[in-house]
């Protein structure tokens, strides 16, 4: 296990969190972020946006890339808080805390704890919102990773059943106003819902479910990305319709998101949202039937 700081594409203060199999990198001129995720030597699974590396302090929101936490649902001035500055580094032997100052737009205090695993890909990402205001504050974690350009991102439905055996509902599934199912990037089987990130189609598509656990996965350099999620409480207590899971693609990248319960914060309290990430190498999906899928994805999941 090692902890670097380096200058990670202009940003001179970055940390980098590596047990020799994978590599994390976490920015502290701005943040809280994580910009790079990927097998140590290898290349990044999360996005990096050319133009925004090495800058701070601009007076409008950065996507920047990588992995972010957000206060959830959207709103257009909340949401896009800036995270342009300066972020507390706590570098220990297995873990990164990175620490926002308080939000300005939003009494928000916002943090992102890595603790990587000494011998395997796996890491906890343990995110916290701290409402600082004088009054209460209602909001759910959000937490959108970026992926690099070129892969297929993957979410699996709760178990299937037959019917008349099964006769209730399952899950919601969420739409937005741009959504077109007829998008030939959208691939729907009876056990999954795959999303292809093409980088010919400017187009935005999204959509969102719930599952008791959650997860998303991206198919890309002939490995996979997972991340992981087990909602606290039900999909009627999860905003934006019921989601605990939303997949989100334009021409430049792929989002997988996770989002937590509405959860209302008096002053000085706060809320977590953990997910499990792992990389893992050599997972040949072509077809991404449920044959494929099962055999490939089922072994990997907590």
């Amino acid at each position: 296990m090692s902890i670097e700081k380096l200058n990670f594409r202009g940003w001179p203060n970055s940390y980098k969190l590596s047990n020799g199999i994978v590599d994390l990198i976490v920015t502290s001129d701005v943040g809280p972020r994580v910009i790079h995720y990927g097998f140590t030597g290898g290349p990044n699974f999360f996005k990096e946006f050319d133009s925004m590396m090495g800058t701070t302090g601009e007076s409008h929101w950065m996507i920047r890339g990588g992995h972010r936490l957000w206060k959830g649902p959207e709103d257009r001035l909340a949401t896009y808080a800036l995270d342009n500055g300066p972020v507390e580094i706590v570098a220990e032997e297995l873990s990164i805390l990175a620490l926002q100052p308080v939000e300005r737009e939003t009494g928000l205090r916002k943090s992102i704890h890595l603790t990587l695993s000494p011998d395997s890909s796996s890491v906890e990402v343990l995110h916290r919102i701290e409402n600082t205001n004088a009054l209460p504050v209602e909001l759910a974690a959000w937490t959108p990773t970026v992926m690099a350009p070129g892969g297929v991102g993957i979410t699996g439905w709760p178990p299937r059943g037959t019917h008349p055996e099964m006769l209730e509902p399952t899950n919601p599934i969420i739409m937005w106003a741009f959504t077109d199912l007829s998008d030939p990037r959208w691939k729907f089987t009876k056990k999954y819902l795959l999303l292809r990130q093409d980088p010919a189609n400017p187009v935005p598509q999204k959509l969102g479910h719930f599952n008791d656990h959650t997860w998303g996965a991206y198919s890309l350099h002939g490995g996979l990305f997972l991340k992981q999620y087990f909602p606290d409480g039900f999909a009627e207590e999860h905003p934006e319709f019921g989601a605990s899971f939303e997949i989100f693609t334009n021409a430049d990248f792929l989002e997988l998101e996770t989002m937590g319960p509405l959860t209302q914060l008096a002053h000085g309290e706060a809320l977590t949202h953990t997910e499990l990430w792992s990389l893992h190498p050599d997972v040949p999906l072509t077809d991404f039937t449920d044959a494929e899928l099962d055999a490939h994805l089922l072994p990997l999941l907590a």
